[in-house]
């Protein structure tokens, strides 16, 4: 077995700086480390139990296969501090049949990003009799 010491998503944006202003000021993630200098330079993101790393630089946009799915305590709050600091927001917090209220938005290269709030009485937080 593969014994994984940590991870974290590589994402390469067609505009290094852009994308280190959404991801920094706009949403906020606070910085694990920086590497390199230049424009093109590394830059590191906590993201909870992992890490987001910008670096280098893309000629083309992700595929809109790749998607990043962020748990936050309060998807409401998370609305309105985001609109706040003039994040688009795609779609709203709306709970979803599968009982998860999700809001999504989109980083400048179009990487669609959903916000989850798993509610308290949610089988993801308890299950009964286990």
């Amino acid at each position: 077995m593969v014994h994984v010491l940590g991870s974290r998503i590589l994402l390469r944006p067609t505009d290094p700086e852009r994308s280190r202003t959404f991801y920094g000021e706009q949403l906020g993630l606070a910085v694990y480390r920086e590497f390199g200098t230049g424009p093109e330079r590394g830059t590191v993101y906590f993201l909870g139990g992992g890490f987001l790393e910008l670096s280098g630089r893309s000629d083309t946009a992700p595929s809109p296969a790749v998607r990043l799915w962020l748990q936050v305590a309060d998807a409401e709050a998370a609305h309105a501090e985001l609109r706040g600091r003039g994040v688009e927001i795609v779609r709203p917090p709306v709970r979803e049949p599968w009982g998860l209220i999700e809001m999504w938005i989109a980083d400048p290269d179009g990487t669609p990003i959903v916000l989850v709030e798993v509610p308290a009485d949610h089988p993801l937080r308890y299950r009964p009799g286990i």
